[in-house]
């Protein structure tokens, strides 16, 4: 019996071949072509690596800065014991018990949390609140960071944080529908970049084995492993 697929699906196959694999200029470009939802879909990149993921000392996890943003306004709490600071820095909420106990009650209107250093050993009494959500905080995604102020413009102006799922997954949002096709190609390669960078230093193998781009209701354009075999 033949696979059936979604009217979408259909639909972007008349403007692609979905089974060929494409430069990533070509990809974008493929991916501009496609049927737009009535909003302003995000673009994912979404990655098959070849790591064990039960293996923790290969854990691939990190930042990248967008150059040209995310698209996405985000929403940002920060814990500190000086919380006028961090509002000026931009920052949406902030505080430390205050904060805590928000959260303990319910509350998660935020996409991003930053803990300084000292606040840190506080928050982590929430980390069975905030560990199943992705919400916290870690070095290794810095935002556990002395700098407020830093920590706070770099989420804002758009750097975004990749990591790897269990089954050796990553998906990483790169920009929106309504960029331009530079700005997605530019935030693409930096993305890959930077995922192609964290490979573990003791990995042997085929590192990344597949990447596919594609947007909130399109289908994947799978792009040519030319554009990243160098990792």
């Amino acid at each position: 019996m033949p696979k059936l697929h979604s009217k979408r699906y259909n639909s972007a196959a008349k403007v692609a071949d979905l089974v060929k694999e494409y430069p990533l200029k070509e990809a974008v470009d493929v991916l501009a072509k496609f049927p737009k939802a009535k909003f302003d879909e995000t673009v994912e990149l979404s990655f098959r690596l070849g790591v064990d993921a039960t293996s923790g000392d290969q854990n691939v996890r990190g930042t990248t800065p967008l150059p040209h943003g995310s698209g996405k306004k985000v929403r940002v709490l920060v814990f500190t014991d000086d919380p006028q600071k961090a509002i000026a820095a931009g920052a949406d909420h902030a505080g430390l018990q205050d904060m805590m106990q928000k959260i303990n009650e319910g509350w998660l209107d935020f996409d991003v949390a930053i803990a300084t250093t000292e606040a840190m050993k506080t928050v982590r009494t929430i980390a069975r609140v905030l560990g199943p959500k992705g919400l916290m905080p870690n070095p290794k995604s810095g935002t556990v960071t002395d700098d407020i102020v830093a920590g706070i413009k770099a989420v804002k102006a758009g750097r975004v944080e990749y990591k790897m799922d269990k089954t050796a997954n990553i998906g990483v949002g790169i920009g929106k529908r309504s960029f331009t096709g530079e700005q997605i190609l530019e935030n693409a390669q930096s993305v890959i970049d930077a995922i192609g960078k964290a490979k573990p230093s003791g990995f042997k193998g085929n590192y990344i084995r597949s990447i596919f781009i594609s947007s909130s209701m399109s289908p994947g354009v799978k792009i040519a492993s030319t554009e990243y075999s160098k990792y």
